[in-house]
């Protein structure tokens, strides 16, 4: 809830400050200063509740390295996304990731993890019907303001 929460509050902020600085609505580029404001608060949590994220992915090998590498992802994927050269290879390793990241939320969620507690009395099963739309509106917003803007804006040439 809380990614929610700093994606929607930092892609607000974000959309009224360059409308009274440009006078106009750039969607895409608050979308993607939202997206790597949530990306930089989810990589730290990585650091902070790594014993809990090493649970999620306890039935792979070396949990506690992939909890710190894909924190690092995230914090890179959050600069790549404000880079215009990296922005469409970014994007596009970022839907993947994002993908790749749903079996663990699956597993953390049959498992009734709690991240930050590092137990088993999370929300259980149930997390699922909030973190499956979760992730589908990540990709989405990935896809939109980074994938299909760039196609859109791409220069035509002639042969």
């Amino acid at each position: 809830m809380e990614t929610l929460i700093v994606l929607l509050g930092v892609f607000t902020i974000t959309l009224l400050f360059v409308k009274l600085t440009s006078k106009r609505f750039e969607i895409s580029t608050a979308a993607r200063i939202a997206m790597a404001a949530m990306l930089a608060f989810t990589a730290v949590s990585h650091f902070v509740f790594t014993k809990g994220m090493a649970m999620m992915v306890s039935f792979l090998p070396w949990p506690t390295v992939i909890v710190y590498a894909t924190g690092v992802i995230e914090l890179v994927a959050a600069v790549g996304l404000l880079i215009p050269k990296t922005r469409l290879l970014t994007a596009k390793l970022l839907v993947l990731f994002f993908i790749v990241l749903l079996p663990a939320n699956i597993y953390a969620a049959s498992h009734s993890i709690n991240l930050q507690t590092a137990s088993y009395n999370g929300k259980g099963l149930s997390y699922l019907w909030f973190r499956v739309p979760l992730q589908l509106l990540f990709i989405g917003w990935v896809y939109f303001s980074s994938i299909r803007n760039q196609a859109l804006h791409k220069p035509v040439t002639a042969y």
